[in-house]
């Protein structure tokens, strides 16, 4: 009986050695001073622009585009659609010989390395009547109302967004990136001026 006594005291204490070590070891692990826990360092650079990318989608832009062109007013005296399907089309009306006709035009676009976009003329409609794209294309030149940063071009066929001359506020800046049509993945930089 006596061995039994002693064989309880031993595991007793082997036990208690055992959660001793284990406390200590768990406070020494998460117990420590937390002084040598700082944040890192990081170099502020001093950039004179932040880039920002944006991916959007042909559904959503659209929604911009026409916004745009009734918030600033562009659709009048002629009204006219942009709208952004595998290419840019273009809906209008043209006054000639007394009647009025139904425009469309579709362009190609081309997104530059300069941030700008180039729409090249694919194909017109306009009625039953034929007439050169270029002819129709000084029409609408002289005829509508775009913004400054939309320069049509007739002899070369083609519209000239330029990017570089649109005021947003702050000075902020954007650039086309990618404009695939088809493939609906359209993504800009956005310049926002830090100084």
């Amino acid at each position: 009986m006596k061995v039994v006594k002693n064989k309880w005291k031993i595991l007793f204490f082997v036990l208690f050695v055992l959660n001793v070590v284990s406390v200590g070891t768990l406070l020494l692990l998460f117990g420590g001073s937390t002084e040598n826990i700082k944040p890192p360092k990081t170099k502020t650079l001093q950039q004179d622009e932040v880039n920002f990318h944006i991916t959007t989608n042909k559904k959503d832009l659209n929604a911009l585009i026409n916004h745009y062109l009734d918030k600033e007013g562009l659709t009048g005296p002629i009204d006219y659609d942009v709208i952004l399907a595998d290419e840019v089309e273009f809906y209008g009306s043209l006054l000639a010989f007394g009647r009025e006709f139904k425009l469309k035009m579709t362009f190609e676009p081309e997104a530059l390395r300069n941030g700008d976009l180039l729409l090249k003329q694919k194909s017109i409609e306009l009625g039953e009547v034929r007439l050169p794209a270029s002819y129709i294309m000084n029409f609408i030149k002289k005829q509508y109302k775009t913004p400054i940063w939309v320069k049509i071009d007739p002899k070369n066929e083609q519209v000239y967004v330029s990017l570089q001359e649109l005021k947003l506020k702050g000075n902020t800046k954007i650039k086309v990136k990618q404009f695939d049509l088809p493939n609906n993945k359209i993504s800009f930089e956005l310049l926002v001026p830090t100084k």
